[in-house]
This record gives structure tokens, C-alpha cells and sequence, in this order.
């Protein structure tokens, strides 16, 4: 069995407007020292696949920084390792010049490179779903179904006011996925299962697939592709019963990162399993200074911080400066951020090399955190 990994980067950018202006979705900083693709990424790769290929769209170049040449995630191979594919990287590939907006899109863009891929299997996945999940474990599934393809799927409880915001997916008790309700308008109250963005697909249906989208001009993977040959292909579904995270909203983000404060058992399942461990850029930083009067309450540090002041329930990232007097609540603040003497912060978000002069006060909300874009004065 062998399989290659494809990654969408960029698909759900304008959930969270604020963090994307200025990178992709891929990029944006999570839980201390990681970024958002660093749990997919880390989740191929614990799984033993070495063939992965990012997608790319646009505000990229944070993204290649951090990947590199893949070495961190051991990815810096002669052969496979990992690619960061731009939009439309052949002529014929968009004949409109525009940028795709769905995922199967994003694999029209990019059809030449799928029909190079020689692996049995693809995994495809978004990067705005956070969990640490066994790949290995779900391909075993698919071929003991014989399947063309599986969807990993979490079980949820829905309203019909809520329920509009999923992919709702209905399978027998084999796991053979029924019928697909792409974001219904009515829905009973009751569990379901939802899609996860997260699918293992025969490399030559997957092929085949992408082939068809564009002789006949389809467009959703789920209308288009799930929908239309649901009940006729053999579609199977994978339920996934550990901590999973969906970036559907800044307050989404805000709150999710608050887990990891608050909840040591989304710290355990997300982080503390030795055989599939969350890798991501190793950088040479200094350890975090304490100083005097410093005092760290429930919060997660990451190294090259200097703290003078008081830091409670908060994230700092690496190279984040606290001045003396200053008080940091219920924050997230992004690398190299410097909060200078007798400031308080609750419930902000603070985007990388943000400055607070002296005695700011700033107080935001957990349903409306204050944001403050990157390279800001306050």
C-alpha cells in the first residue's frame, strides 16, 4: 500500500478574514509554535506518507518559509517529499484566469500534477480542521471496504438552525455512506455525521474523477462528485472519535486556542501520543526569561519570551515581551509582540511584531476578541 498526500492551503481564507489578509489559511499561527498545517501535515507524515503536495492560491510566501525544504517533518527527499504547488501552474489549466474556490477546483488547477501521481491511494485534506488523526488506520479501513473512496466523519448534534453549516453524511451500518445533505436548509434536531474535509480516495478514481470535472465542467466535489454517485460508487464513511477543531470564525479561533489553556484533555489527545507527534519548524530560540516579579498562571509560553509582568489563562508565541505592571488576560499574542509596562490586555489577539506603549487598556470579549493587525502601534 502506498499513498500520497494533498493538502488545500488556502480554500477557507475568508472565515477568518483578519488572520488571512496577509497569509494563508495554512499559515496561521496555532497553540504556541505551530501553524495550521502543521497537524495535517504532521498526520501524513506520522502515517508514513512521504509524497505530499500543498496547494497554494495566494499570500503564500509565509507558508514556503515555514515549510522550507520540508526537513523539519523529514520531507526533504530525492524522491516524493513535499511540493507547494501555485495556482494554474500549466496554460491550459484555466482558460478564465481566475482563481478556484472549491476543492475540486483546486484539483482542476492542478490536473497534470494528479495525473503524474502513481500511488494506490490520495489523501486530500483541508488545513482549518485541528485533530491528530491516524491516516494509517483510516487507509486500512478503505481497503477492507474495497472502496473508492472515505470520508472521515464526526458525530454531532445538530438543529435545524445549525445544521446548515455541515455536509451531513447518512450511511448504513457497514459504513456505506447512503445519502449526502450538502448543507441542508432543514434538518431534524439530532446526532449526525458530519464531513471533516478529510477523504481517501483511490488514485485512479481520484484521476478519473478530475478528468470528467472537466469534460463536463463540474465544480463541487460534494455536488458534483459525492452527491451525483453516492448509492452507485462505493463510498464509505471513517468515524472519528477524537478531539476535532473547525477555524470556521475568528471568535472559532479565539476559542479553540482557549481550549488548549483551559482543557489538558485537548492538550493530550492533540499533543502528548509519542507515535504521532505535531512537528513543525524547529527554530534556535533562547529559553523563556521569568523575571522577578513575573507571575504565569494557566497560559502556554514558547521559548525567547521575557516576562516582567503577569500572564494569565493566555498564548504567548515565540519572542513575545511583557514590560513590568503589565497584566495579559484571556490573549493570544503572535511572535515577537511587545507589550510595554502597566498594560492590560483581555481576550485580544495580536497579530506578530504588535507594539503596546504604556499604560493601553484593551478588552475585548470570548464572542468578540479584539483584534490587532500585525506591525500595529497602540
Amino acid at each position: 500500500m502506498t499513498a500520497a498526500g494533498i493538502i488545500f492551503s488556502n480554500l477557507h481564507d475568508k472565515n477568518i478574514a483578519d488572520l488571512t489578509r496577509i497569509r494563508t489559511m495554512a499559515s496561521v499561527p496555532f497553540g504556541c509554535r505551530y501553524r495550521l498545517v502543521d497537524f495535517p501535515l504532521s498526520n501524513m507524515v506520522n502515517s508514513g506518507i512521504t509524497n505530499v503536495l500543498v496547494i497554494t492560491h495566494y499570500n503564500y510566501l509565509s507558508l514556503m518559509e515555514h515549510i522550507g525544504s520540508g526537513k523539519d517533518w523529514d520531507l526533504a527527499r530525492r524522491s516524493g517529499g513535499i511540493r507547494i504547488l501555485s495556482p494554474y501552474i500549466t496554460a491550459y489549466a484555466n482558460y478564465e484566469n481566475r482563481l478556484y474556490n472549491t476543492h475540486l477546483e483546486a484539483l482542476l488547477s492542478m490536473q497534470h500534477t494528479v495525473s503524474t501521481l502513481t500511488e494506490d491511494y490520495v489523501v486530500l485534506s483541508d488545513c482549518d480542521g485541528i485533530c491528530n488523526i491516524d491516516f494509517a488506520d483510516m487507509i486500512a479501513a478503505h481497503e477492507r471496504n474495497g472502496a473508492d473512496l472515505t470520508m472521515a466523519v464526526k458525530r454531532v448534534r445538530v438543529t435545524p438552525e445549525t445544521a446548515e453549516r455541515y455536509i451531513i453524511v447518512e450511511s448504513d451500518e457497514s459504513g456505506a455512506m447512503t445519502e449526502v445533505l450538502v448543507h441542508p436548509n432543514v434538518y431534524p434536531t439530532g446526532e449526525v455525521d458530519v464531513n471533516l474535509n478529510i477523504w481517501v480516495v483511490n488514485r485512479e478514481y481520484l484521476q478519473s474523477s478530475v478528468m470528467n470535472a472537466q469534460a463536463y465542467g463540474f465544480s463541487s466535489f460534494s455536488r458534483d462528485i459525492l452527491q451525483r454517485n453516492v448509492g452507485r460508487n462505493r463510498f464509505y464513511v471513517y468515524r472519528f472519535d477524537g478531539y476535532y477543531a473547525s477555524i470556521d470564525s475568528l471568535s472559532d479561533y479565539y476559542n479553540h486556542s482557549m481550549e488548549l489553556v483551559s482543557n489538558e484533555s485537548v492538550r493530550r489527545d492533540l499533543f502528548n501520543n509519542p507515535d504521532r507527534p505535531i512537528l513543525t519548524k524547529v527554530r534556535n530560540s533562547p529559553p523563556t526569561q521569568h523575571k522577578a516579579k513575573a507571575s504565569v498562571i494557566n497560559s502556554m509560553i514558547a521559548d525567547g519570551c521575557v516576562i516582567e509582568g503577569t500572564v494569565e489563562n493566555s498564548i504567548l508565541f515565540r519572542g513575545v515581551k511583557i514590560g513590568k505592571g503589565s497584566v495579559v488576560r484571556n490573549s493570544i499574542l503572535f511572535m515577537d509582540s511587545y507589550v510595554g509596562e502597566n498594560v492590560f490586555l483581555n481576550c485580544v489577539i495580536a497579530d506578530k511584531h504588535v507594539l503596546f506603549h504604556d499604560g493601553i487598556m484593551l478588552s475585548g470579549h470570548s464572542t468578540l476578541p479584539f483584534y490587532v493587525e500585525k506591525g500595529k502601534a497602540l
